[in-house]
Protein backbone atom coordinates (compact mmCIF):
# COMPACT_ATOMS: atom_id res chain seq x y z
CA UNK A 1 0.00 0.00 0.00
CA UNK A 2 1.92 3.31 -0.91
CA UNK A 3 1.35 6.75 1.18
CA UNK A 4 -1.18 7.99 -0.24
CA UNK A 5 -3.64 4.72 0.18
CA UNK A 6 -2.42 4.71 3.77
CA UNK A 7 -3.45 8.32 4.42
CA UNK A 8 -6.46 7.71 3.08
CA UNK A 9 -6.87 5.01 5.44
CA UNK A 10 -6.08 6.93 8.14
CA UNK A 11 -9.13 9.62 7.61
CA UNK A 12 -11.71 7.04 7.00
CA UNK A 13 -10.78 5.49 10.18
CA UNK A 14 -11.15 8.09 11.53
CA UNK A 15 -14.26 9.77 10.01
CA UNK A 16 -16.10 6.16 11.01
CA UNK A 17 -14.80 6.58 15.01
CA UNK A 18 -16.35 10.13 15.08
CA UNK A 19 -19.33 8.94 13.68
CA UNK A 20 -19.66 6.47 16.24
CA UNK A 21 -18.74 9.01 19.23
CA UNK A 22 -21.24 10.86 18.21
CA UNK A 23 -23.87 8.20 19.11
CA UNK A 24 -25.97 9.48 21.86
CA UNK A 25 -23.14 11.80 23.14
CA UNK A 26 -23.37 12.26 26.73
CA UNK A 27 -23.07 15.98 26.07
CA UNK A 28 -25.67 16.92 22.87
CA UNK A 29 -25.85 20.18 23.35
CA UNK A 30 -22.30 20.44 22.64
CA UNK A 31 -21.30 18.27 20.68
CA UNK A 32 -21.49 21.19 17.54
CA UNK A 33 -19.02 23.46 19.53
CA UNK A 34 -17.10 20.40 20.25
CA UNK A 35 -16.38 19.24 16.85
CA UNK A 36 -15.61 22.96 15.33
CA UNK A 37 -12.05 21.95 16.13
CA UNK A 38 -12.19 18.64 14.81
CA UNK A 39 -13.35 20.09 11.44
CA UNK A 40 -10.90 22.67 11.17
CA UNK A 41 -8.18 20.26 12.09
CA UNK A 42 -9.16 17.89 9.58
CA UNK A 43 -8.59 20.35 6.58
CA UNK A 44 -4.75 19.37 7.08
CA UNK A 45 -5.44 16.04 6.60
CA UNK A 46 -7.85 16.31 3.62
CA UNK A 47 -5.29 18.98 1.72
CA UNK A 48 -2.11 16.87 1.94
CA UNK A 49 -4.21 13.58 1.28
CA UNK A 50 -4.24 16.01 -2.35
CA UNK A 51 -0.74 17.87 -2.02
CA UNK A 52 0.85 14.50 -0.38
CA UNK A 53 4.26 16.54 1.14
CA UNK A 54 3.61 15.58 4.84
CA UNK A 55 5.75 12.33 5.88
CA UNK A 56 2.97 9.77 6.80
CA UNK A 57 5.03 10.67 10.51
CA UNK A 58 3.53 14.03 10.53
CA UNK A 59 0.32 13.26 8.73
CA UNK A 60 -0.25 10.30 11.30
CA UNK A 61 0.72 12.59 14.32
CA UNK A 62 -1.98 15.12 13.31
CA UNK A 63 -4.32 12.26 12.92
CA UNK A 64 -3.39 10.83 16.82
CA UNK A 65 -4.35 14.60 17.77
CA UNK A 66 -7.72 14.43 15.78
CA UNK A 67 -8.22 11.34 17.77
CA UNK A 68 -7.82 12.63 21.12
CA UNK A 69 -9.86 15.55 20.36
CA UNK A 70 -12.66 13.26 19.11
CA UNK A 71 -12.75 11.36 22.42
CA UNK A 72 -12.20 14.51 24.56
CA UNK A 73 -15.47 15.57 22.43
CA UNK A 74 -17.67 12.56 23.37
CA UNK A 75 -17.72 13.20 26.85
CA UNK A 76 -16.69 16.97 26.63
CA UNK A 77 -13.06 17.58 28.32
CA UNK A 78 -13.74 17.78 32.04
CA UNK A 79 -16.13 14.30 32.32
CA UNK A 80 -13.48 12.17 30.07
CA UNK A 81 -13.82 8.87 32.32
CA UNK A 82 -9.45 8.12 31.88
CA UNK A 83 -9.83 7.17 35.12
CA UNK A 84 -12.70 4.45 35.40
CA UNK A 85 -10.93 3.01 32.19
CA UNK A 86 -7.71 2.56 33.46
CA UNK A 87 -9.85 1.45 37.02
CA UNK A 88 -11.73 -1.60 35.54
CA UNK A 89 -9.66 -2.91 32.44
CA UNK A 90 -6.01 -2.57 33.71
CA UNK A 91 -6.71 -2.43 37.46
CA UNK A 92 -4.98 1.49 37.62
CA UNK A 93 -6.36 4.54 39.77
CA UNK A 94 -4.47 7.01 38.50
CA UNK A 95 -6.55 9.58 40.55
CA UNK A 96 -5.65 7.38 43.64
CA UNK A 97 -1.94 7.24 42.85
CA UNK A 98 -1.05 10.44 41.85
CA UNK A 99 -3.81 12.40 44.28
CA UNK A 100 -5.59 13.94 41.52
CA UNK A 101 -8.73 16.27 42.35
CA UNK A 102 -9.66 17.05 39.08
CA UNK A 103 -9.60 15.49 36.11
CA UNK A 104 -6.84 15.73 33.68
CA UNK A 105 -7.76 14.81 30.27
CA UNK A 106 -7.55 18.65 28.70
CA UNK A 107 -3.76 18.79 29.98
CA UNK A 108 -3.16 15.60 28.02
CA UNK A 109 -4.72 17.05 25.34
CA UNK A 110 -2.93 20.80 25.11
CA UNK A 111 0.41 18.76 26.08
CA UNK A 112 -0.21 16.45 22.85
CA UNK A 113 -0.77 19.70 20.76
CA UNK A 114 2.42 20.64 21.52
CA UNK A 115 4.60 17.47 20.07
CA UNK A 116 2.03 15.75 18.04
CA UNK A 117 1.53 19.42 15.84
CA UNK A 118 5.41 19.80 15.88
CA UNK A 119 5.94 17.63 12.88
CA UNK A 120 3.51 19.08 10.64
CA UNK A 121 4.49 22.88 11.26
CA UNK A 122 8.70 21.49 10.65
CA UNK A 123 8.13 19.98 7.65
CA UNK A 124 6.04 22.99 6.27
CA UNK A 125 8.76 25.22 7.45
CA UNK A 126 11.80 22.97 6.39
CA UNK A 127 10.59 22.52 3.09
CA UNK A 128 9.92 26.44 2.77
CA UNK A 129 13.83 27.62 4.14
CA UNK A 130 15.60 24.18 3.70
CA UNK A 131 17.06 24.96 7.61
CA UNK A 132 17.04 22.61 10.28
CA UNK A 133 17.79 25.02 12.80
CA UNK A 134 15.71 27.60 11.44
CA UNK A 135 12.69 25.62 10.84
CA UNK A 136 13.09 24.34 14.56
CA UNK A 137 12.83 27.46 15.98
CA UNK A 138 9.85 28.59 13.48
CA UNK A 139 7.69 25.41 14.63
CA UNK A 140 8.39 25.89 18.07
CA UNK A 141 7.25 29.71 17.84
CA UNK A 142 4.28 28.95 16.40
CA UNK A 143 3.40 26.30 18.63
CA UNK A 144 3.69 28.68 21.00
CA UNK A 145 1.29 31.54 19.62
CA UNK A 146 -1.06 29.37 18.56
CA UNK A 147 -1.19 27.60 22.52
CA UNK A 148 -1.90 31.49 23.32
CA UNK A 149 -4.28 32.19 20.91
CA UNK A 150 -6.53 29.53 21.60
CA UNK A 151 -6.00 30.50 25.42
CA UNK A 152 -7.50 34.27 24.13
CA UNK A 153 -10.15 32.46 22.72
CA UNK A 154 -11.15 30.43 25.40
CA UNK A 155 -11.59 33.59 27.94
CA UNK A 156 -13.68 35.35 25.14
CA UNK A 157 -15.91 32.35 25.32
CA UNK A 158 -16.34 32.93 29.01
CA UNK A 159 -17.70 36.74 27.96
CA UNK A 160 -20.14 36.09 25.20
CA UNK A 161 -21.18 32.48 26.65
CA UNK A 162 -22.77 30.95 30.13
CA UNK A 163 -20.92 30.70 32.36
CA UNK A 164 -21.52 27.01 32.56
CA UNK A 165 -21.05 26.73 28.84
CA UNK A 166 -18.11 28.06 28.68
CA UNK A 167 -16.38 26.47 31.91
CA UNK A 168 -17.57 23.14 30.10
CA UNK A 169 -16.16 23.79 27.04
CA UNK A 170 -13.03 25.17 28.66
CA UNK A 171 -12.45 22.64 31.64
CA UNK A 172 -11.05 25.00 33.52
CA UNK A 173 -12.42 22.85 36.43
CA UNK A 174 -12.17 26.17 38.61
CA UNK A 175 -8.45 26.58 38.12
CA UNK A 176 -7.47 30.43 38.41
CA UNK A 177 -4.12 29.27 36.61
CA UNK A 178 -5.44 26.78 33.57
CA UNK A 179 -4.47 28.79 31.23
CA UNK A 180 -0.99 29.32 32.24
CA UNK A 181 -0.42 25.46 32.65
CA UNK A 182 -2.36 24.77 29.73
CA UNK A 183 0.32 27.11 27.34
CA UNK A 184 3.17 25.47 29.82
CA UNK A 185 2.24 22.12 28.81
CA UNK A 186 2.01 22.52 25.37
CA UNK A 187 5.60 23.90 25.50
CA UNK A 188 6.49 20.94 27.43
CA UNK A 189 5.34 19.21 23.96
CA UNK A 190 6.79 21.02 21.63
CA UNK A 191 10.59 20.66 23.63
CA UNK A 192 10.42 16.98 23.41
CA UNK A 193 10.18 16.91 19.51
CA UNK A 194 12.69 19.84 19.39
CA UNK A 195 15.22 17.47 21.13
CA UNK A 196 13.61 14.56 18.61
CA UNK A 197 14.97 16.49 15.97
CA UNK A 198 17.92 17.88 16.90
CA UNK A 199 19.21 14.18 17.97
CA UNK A 200 17.30 12.27 14.66
CA UNK A 201 19.91 11.73 11.98
CA UNK A 202 19.20 13.74 8.57
CA UNK A 203 18.71 11.18 5.52
CA UNK A 204 21.55 11.72 3.48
Amino acid sequence: MNQKNIKLSIIIALFLFTCITCINPVYAEYQLLQHLGTLIVSIILFVDLKKNKLSLFAFSFVAIFILIHVIGARWIYSYVPYNDFFNNYLGINIHESFDFTRNHYDRLVHFAFGGLFFPFLFEGFFNKYKNKMLALLLAWLSLQCFSMVYEVFEWLLTVFMSSEAADNYNGQQGDMFDAQKDMALAMMGSNLLVVYYLFKKDKS
